[in-house]
């Protein structure tokens, strides 16, 4: 065997010995040294009851119509006293008037503007760049799938495209042409407009309110005064009537900016709640928040449980859609710095007492948290306790002069040491 070969042998060997050797030093090290840290960060903890119930408003069912309807508001929308709610067409060739009336709306908008603008190089350049604008938004629509605004967006950039063709048209032709073609849209939709009167209509509510286009039969069995005068069994039996199919159908409109929630609570937790007192209601399910709401009713007891009503002012136009909810009621919070349990530490501390001046013993409760390359200890007070953590807040610090150092408060975010052999105030740790 070659000289080389057997050298390369020899090094491959050593090389793995010496890793074998430091992985093997690095494990006993990991085994032998129980080190281990980890960052505390800021955190609340709150002092809640689930509560299961319905949300309900003063609602007004809208008459169904025969034909094709086109609603107008969105869900959620203010809608003023008579103001149109829908449009209903009798068949699809009233519908498909609809958009020809449309279309030379807009070009009659067009030509009406070309004949009124002043040709100058400003207003050209200033339609180039609303063109680009316009090309832009309808392709972050395409890409995006979000086609709400395609038929607008589309709409808006014909327009800007026809305005931009009229704009370096500077002779009388051009402007005797645009004036007949104006003449000839106008009789066109005049014609229009006097067919769409004999199968179009409009739907108008007579009173002011937030539409919601869902009907799902609570709505005349829900009414808030029934709501509070309800015991707990008639809230859990209550039962939706049944909604009629087919097409048609409006939505509803809440005529009045109060809404409730009326749930059941057990005994112990409905002693909690005070009538007239504010309480905080988190949604998380269909609608995502918090609401600061009115405790409205607190029934009688029955069977250990107790209907209660609460009721709100605030965001109408995000709850249009919630009927039953699963909601937790925030009797209260407390916000403070999370650690561990096992992190936690009750050592025996001398302090000087503020009147007498004399040493005293106390226990202290506090973590240890790495500064620099040492220990160091931190007091904290405990502001309640969970299964597997702590919320603590700085408590203060007295050093060897009696003096309070903030230096020591616990921060968000410091490293605290979870366990470690011998610790001690200044032990060098890393």
């Amino acid at each position: 065997m070659k000289q080389g070969a057997i050298l390369n042998r020899i090094l491959m060997t050593l090389l793995f010995l010496a890793l074998a050797l430091y992985l093997g030093v690095y494990a006993y090290r990991s085994l032998t040294n129980p080190f281990v840290s980890t960052l505390c960060y800021s955190h609340t903890v709150d002092d809640s009851a689930e509560a299961i119930g319905y949300v309900v408003r003063r609602e007004k069912v809208l008459p169904p119509q025969s034909g094709i309807v086109d609603i107008l508001p969105d869900e959620g929308e203010k809608v003023a006293a008579g103001e149109a709610v829908a449009v209903v067409y009798r068949d699809e060739a009233a519908l498909e008037r609809k958009s020809q009336i449309r279309q030379l709306e807009l070009e009659l908008e067009q030509m009406e503007y070309s004949l009124r603008r002043d040709n100058d190089s400003s207003d050209a350049a200033q339609l180039d760049q609303s063109i680009f604008t316009s090309l832009v938004e309808l392709r972050a629509g395409v890409s995006t799938e979000n086609y709400s605004k395609l038929e607008e967006d589309a709409m808006e950039l014909k327009n800007l495209v026809f305005r931009r063709s009229y704009t370096y048209s500077n002779n009388a032709e051009s402007v005797e042409g645009i004036n007949a073609l104006v003449k000839e849209t106008k009789t066109r939709l005049s014609a229009l407009k006097s067919a769409a009167g004999q199968d179009t209509a409009q739907v108008r509510v007579s009173e002011p309110g937030v539409y919601s286009g869902q009907v799902d039969g609570f709505e005349t069995v829900l009414t808030p005064e029934t709501l509070l005068e309800m015991t707990p069994s008639q809230l859990l039996g209550v039962k939706a009537q049944p909604v009629p199919e087919g097409a048609g159908q409006l939505g509803k409109l809440i005529t009045h900016s109060r809404w409730y929630f009326g749930a059941t609570l057990p005994e112990a937790q409905a002693a909690r709640l005070t009538e007239g007192r504010q309480i905080l209601v988190r949604f998380s399910r269909d609608y995502t928040g918090e609401v600061s709401m009115l405790v409205e009713r607190i029934g009688a007891p029955e069977n250990g449980k107790v209907a209660v009503v609460f009721s709100s002012t605030r965001f109408l136009s995000e709850v249009t859609l919630l009927r039953k909810q699963t909601v937790e009621l925030i009797f209260d919070s407390q916000t403070g710095i999370r650690v561990p349990k096992t992190a936690l530490r009750v050592e025996e501390r001398t302090v000087t007492d503020p009147k007498t001046k004399a040493e005293v013993k106390i226990q202290q409760s506090g973590v240890y948290a790495v500064v620099g390359m040492q220990a160091e200890w931190k007091p904290v007070s405990i502001l309640a306790e969970e299964e597997d953590f702590f919320l603590v807040s700085p408590a203060p610090f007295q050093n060897d002069q009696n003096v309070n150092e903030t230096k020591r408060a616990l921060r968000d975010g410091d490293e605290i040491i979870v366990t470690a052999e011998n610790l001690y105030d200044g032990k060098v740790v890393k």
